[in-house]
């Protein structure tokens, strides 16, 4: 994800108006647009909210900056510097972090940011997309490089193996059935799938919605969900992000009036304070294929099925 990253902004730094801002990570990986473009590039060091701050006077002045990051550091300890600089005044800075949810899982909680999402879709005027593989981050920042508004993008250290056709603002239906919806974002894309596959062989269909953007989510994805959600009358959400303020709460409110039951697998509000690796965080969580299946078997009983 990192190397597309950088390979598109490499790309994409012929409009004269692309300016990258660092936070002391990444000098390495983005050498080649430093070279090739020093007077747009800024390593402000571990100042996070003066660089974010700094964003928006670029964004005033007719450019587009390109805030690069750790995630804790990019979204949390820039709060206030993103709802004041950007949202309120409405500037297309893009925000682009590294390390989230617990990909930085031997660092422990400061290094951890399951919030992320959260917070920022409570910003009026702030985007949030969730790519998970290079295609997907390429296509999506490409959409959304000039539109004027700022837009947060979360790339993972994880990424899925799915063919997918991302489009900004729309949801993906990536298989159908009749018997549980499953939403799923970021990585856990995969391990959705791979429990889709199972579960269809035991005669379990499921209506897999992907996610990458969190918002907005258009008026036709959610009647696509409103929809999958009437039909199964169940639902399992999967996300690498607190159950508060994720793609849970985002679909509890497109499906507000239905009555269905539901499962949602995340972080429960708590903070991880085990060390460990990133796999060992997702099985505590049940952000795996195994723990994808139990929910389901267990807001769908076999018998009901």
């Amino acid at each position: 994800m990192r190397k597309q990253f950088a390979k598109t902004m490499q790309e994409l730094g012929k409009d004269e108006r692309l300016t990258v801002l660092i936070g002391d990570i990444s000098h390495f990986l983005l050498k080649d647009f430093e070279a090739t473009h020093p007077k747009r590039f800024y390593n402000m060091g571990v100042a996070e909210q003066a660089m974010m701050s700094m964003a928006a006077g670029l964004a005033m002045d007719g450019l587009i900056p390109v805030v690069h990051s750790i995630t804790p550091f990019v979204t949390e300890r820039c709060f206030e510097q993103i709802k004041d600089d950007l949202c309120y005044q409405n500037l297309g800075v893009k925000i682009v972090s590294v390390g989230s949810a617990f990909d930085y899982a031997s660092l422990g909680c400061t290094h951890h940011c399951y919030e992320d999402i959260a917070i920022l879709r409570s910003l009026p005027n702030m985007q949030v997309v969730y790519p998970a593989a290079p295609h997907e981050f390429d296509a999506l920042f490409r959409e959304t490089f000039t539109n004027g508004s700022p837009t947060y993008f979360r790339l993972p250290a994880k990424t899925h193996n799915i063919q997918t056709h991302p489009r900004f603002g729309e949801a993906e239906k990536i298989k159908s059935g009749k018997d549980v919806t499953v939403v799923a974002i970021g990585p856990q894309l995969q391990n959705a799938f791979d429990a889709a596959e199972e579960l269809s062989r035991h005669g379990v269909g499921c209506d897999l919605i992907y996610l990458t953007t969190i918002k907005p989510v258009s008026a036709v994805s959610q009647k696509m969900i409103r929809e999958s959600l009437e039909k199964t009358e169940a639902l399992v959400t999967i996300e690498e992000h607190s159950i508060i303020g994720g793609v849970a709460d985002v679909v509890a409110a497109i499906g507000r009036g239905i009555r269905y039951d539901e499962a949602r697998l995340g972080v429960r509000d708590m903070f991880l304070t085990n060390y460990g690796t990133y796999d060992e965080h997702c099985a505590v969580n049940g952000l795996t294929k195994e723990g994808i299946i139990k929910a389901v078997h267990e807001i769908k009983p076999k018998n009901n099925l």
